[in-house]
């Protein structure tokens, strides 16, 4: 475990992922592991290919950047 920190859902597999975890840090504040690209197209894309992007994220139970490219891209 890591210092002063908080498993909120211990790396596992869930119903809706293969792989999937979340912690919280000793300030409180919560993390999730996600590719750079993702993170690029969240915070760079129009409400359009925000909403195909996630759209498309929802339905993987792991990470696809091929077919979020594909979303992303129309």
């Amino acid at each position: 475990m890591f210092e002063g920190g908080t498993a909120l859902m211990p790396l596992d597999k869930y119903p809706f992922s293969e792989k999937y975890g979340w912690i919280q840090d000793k300030y409180g504040l919560s993390w999730q592991i996600v590719p750079s690209e993702m993170d690029e197209m969240m915070r760079k894309g129009t409400p359009e290919q925000l909403a195909r992007v996630t759209k498309a994220f929802l339905k993987m139970k792991k990470f696809d950047l091929v077919k979020l490219q594909k979303a992303y891209k129309g």
